[in-house]
């Protein structure tokens, strides 16, 4: 089945937030990085002008600039909307108001876009969806990042964790999973059946970080392979 441009709601994380919500220290930042599903994230842009090795990979990035762009203007407004209705769902420290929320998905999102192009030239943009076997060795990475894709979607079902959890292992030394609830900021049984089947093979832990925005969402999985 193809992918639909039209099913995707865009919404790009900084590289300061991307620090945050998976502990990534000095000596992380030095390593070999992958983001699965970073999307229009800024991360992997603010991370290369800084000197870093960072790949992501995303199944938009089939699309050009000009067709991500326009889908970020469809849904920028209907986002917005959904993000003022729900203010209570929300803990507004780190990000102060819904002003200074769109300010910095919009920063990061234009960074973003303004690197596309460069990065995918530099094999630094990936198009690719899980669980679909990747380009790369075993252990080819250091470390693997999931932000607010797996766990979080529910509806892809148990089948599509395992296997696409376990393909990331296969590639990366160490992954690490942000946030352990769905996306309504609840626990879920699906959540603790997929952190289970890991146990049984990987060590896994479990850490409260300094990044909570969406209420209850400050816990981060990381899985050694």
């Amino acid at each position: 089945m193809a992918f639909k441009l039209n099913k995707v709601v865009p919404w790009g994380r900084n590289f300061a937030e991307y620090r945050l919500m998976f502990e990534l220290s000095d000596e992380d930042m030095k390593k070999n990085i992958a983001g699965f599903g970073d999307g229009p994230a800024s991360f992997n842009c603010e991370a290369t002008k800084l000197g870093y090795n960072v790949t992501s990979i995303d199944p938009i990035y089939s699309f050009s600039t000009d067709e991500l762009r326009k889908r970020i203007d469809e849904v920028r407004n209907v986002v917005m909307q959904q993000m003022s209705e729900n203010m209570e769902n929300y803990v507004w420290t780190n990000i102060k108001n819904l002003v200074d929320l769109e300010n910095k998905r919009m920063s990061a999102m234009r960074l973003f876009l303004e690197d596309y192009e460069k990065g995918k030239a530099g094999q630094r943009y990936i198009c690719h969806e899980l669980p679909d076997r990747l380009p790369y060795e075993n252990n080819y990475f250091d470390i693997g990042l999931s932000s607010h894709f797996l766990l979080m979607y529910t509806m892809l079902g148990y089948d599509f964790h395992i296997k696409a959890i376990t393909e990331m292992l296969r590639v990366c030394k160490e992954i690490r999973i942000f946030p352990l609830v769905d996306l309504d900021a609840n626990k879920t049984e699906l959540i603790s059946k997929v952190i289970g089947h890991f146990r049984g093979s990987h060590d896994v832990e479990i850490r409260n970080t300094k990044y909570e925005f969406q209420k209850g969402e400050n816990k981060l999985l990381i899985i050694h392979s």
